[in-house]
């Protein structure tokens, strides 16, 4: 067990550096390229996700996942999973190479998404080439280069992009940009991976891992349904510009709530597939993982609304303030999709995986209801609170339905997040406080709201630079320090492994 606390304690803070160092580089890009492109470029680009985020879960089919749940796969089985997988990617590319004029059709007969989106629908197929390489990786627990892999690819890219988005090229440096950085990552893996697969194809492979597959698939498709559905109502019922304002939103809160989620499955799910069949193990690995989910995830999200305003007229000016409200709702939707994507991995640890279909069936049933009663008013804010409001409720359900799966009573699920949401809520007061009086004590000070016309714009950037290094010194501060006051053990373990002083 000492061991194995090491080996997560070093996965986790790879998956950290993994996932910092991405962000900050896919982060980078992004801000430039949001400068440079218009919201009619980005909503190109936003059509096309919805396609390609569908194709890429039928590509796997939920195998993929199902193999990271199996104690010890084999050669056989890897090998497998990896033709399986290579034969679905090129036929489901072959349908929708000749099913481009209908999509572009779908979008107000945009032409440009024909010649687009054949090219960018290429990278689901090299994104495939790498699903074993990185479930291997995933699966001992090693993703050193993994992290080095999406760095390296995501520097090459976003020069590819930038330099594509500077000389013109308009929407189609996102095409190239997307296309590029699955081809290096994809390349790199192979190159240091260690693994190539073998001549042989297992029915017996199929089978066997069929049940949890089939489940992970359904649920994956629900999933991508949920957080794909508002792509498509605001792109064909709405407008092309309306997506792109919606996608710079989605893109920039996806960014907290995808590295959380990514780092808890690549190092929570192979950890609790070794301890399935001992549920004390089981249980006692679950109160850590939720309460390390909960002691990063509700400061995370919650310091990323409230500094939502600074961030963008920082880095965009006013040029996408029609994002902030948006980016606001669905970074606090973020957190329960974090939690509920939680709760699903106990239950594929455990082999639960139909209760997946179930609750994700549920989450796009109320998903729907909530855009039915919204999109008559054609206000994205609308839409977008109910996503939120769908997210809560979806919850609320799964709670019950993860403490029978997993035998453990809701009140302990609960008490996972009940310090780290108490000093959550104490640093957001503090911080709304001294937000409420610095903006009183700016115009004394020389330093206007940006909203003012007699705002000078050399006075922009000075602003928006001291209201977030107050809001992130005064709610980070406010949030460990009541932690410590709670004697939070998740903190001393924090600062004892980022000292170096972690020991076996």
């Amino acid at each position: 067990m000492a061991d194995l606390k090491l080996i997560t304690a070093r996965t986790l803070k790879w998956n950290a550096i993994d996932r910092v160092a991405s962000q900050v580089l896919y982060a980078i890009v992004g801000i430039v390229l949001a400068n440079i492109l218009t919201k009619e470029e980005f909503g190109l680009i936003g059509a096309l996700a919805i396609f390609q985020a569908f194709a890429t879960i039928f590509v796997d089919s939920g195998f993929g996942a199902a193999l990271l749940r199996e104690k010890n796969p084999s050669q056989t089985d890897y090998s497998t999973i990896f033709w399986f997988n290579a034969a679905v990617s090129i036929a489901i590319y072959l349908i929708l190479f000749f099913a481009s004029p209908l999509i572009a059709g779908l979008f107000h007969n945009q032409q440009q998404l024909v010649p687009m989106s054949k090219v960018i629908f290429l990278t689901f197929v090299v994104n495939g080439l790498a699903i074993v390489q990185t479930n291997r990786l995933m699966k001992q627990m090693d993703v050193r280069m993994i992290a080095i892999a999406n760095s390296a690819s995501l520097l090459i890219a976003g020069a590819i992009g930038v330099t594509l988005a500077i000389t013109g090229f308009g929407a189609w440096a996102m095409v190239w940009y997307t296309l590029s950085q699955a081809t290096v990552k994809t390349t790199i893996l192979w190159s240091t991976g260690g693994w190539l697969p073998s001549l042989c194809f297992s029915t017996e492979t199929l089978r066997r891992i069929r049940a949890v597959g089939f489940s992970v698939l359904l649920s994956s498709l629900l999933n991508t349904i949920s957080f794909n559905i508002y792509n498509f109502v605001i792109g064909v019922w709405y407008s092309l510009r309306s997506l792109g304002i919606y996608t710079q939103a989605d893109k920039w809160s996806k960014m907290g709530t995808a590295s959380i989620s990514q780092i808890l499955t690549s190092s929570f799910v192979p950890l609790l597939s070794k301890v399935q069949d001992s549920l004390p193990d089981f249980h006692r690995y679950t109160d850590r993982a939720g309460r390390f989910t909960a002691f990063i995830l509700l400061p995370a999200m919650t310091m990323l609304a409230l500094m939502a305003t600074p961030i963008f007229h920082l880095l965009f000016a006013n040029k996408w303030d029609d994002a902030i409200i948006l980016f606001q709702l669905l970074s606090a939707r973020g957190i329960f999709i974090v939690l509920i994507s939680l709760y699903s991995n106990y239950l594929l640890a455990l082999g639960k995986a139909p209760r997946l279909f179930i609750s994700e069936a549920i989450k796009d049933a109320l998903i729907l209801l909530a855009i039915l009663a919204t999109i008559r008013h054609r206000r994205i804010d609308l839409l977008i609170l109910g996503q939120l409001a769908a997210s809560v409720i979806t919850w609320l359900i799964l709670l019950p339905v993860t403490s029978r799966g997993i035998q453990m009573p809701i009140r302990r699920i609960l008490s996972h997040l009940t310090p780290f949401l108490l000093a959550t809520i104490t640093a957001t007061l503090l911080t709304l406080l001294a937000t409420i009086l610095t903006h009183t004590a700016l115009p004394d000070a020389g330093l206007l709201h940006p909203h003012s016309p007699q705002q000078p714009p050399s006075l922009r950037i000075p602003y928006n630079i001291l209201m977030l290094l107050i809001q992130a010194t005064g709610f980070i501060g406010t949030y460990l320090l009541t932690l410590r006051l709670l004697r939070v053990p998740e903190l001393s373990d924090a600062l004892t492994y980022l000292l170096g002083r972690f020991r076996r």
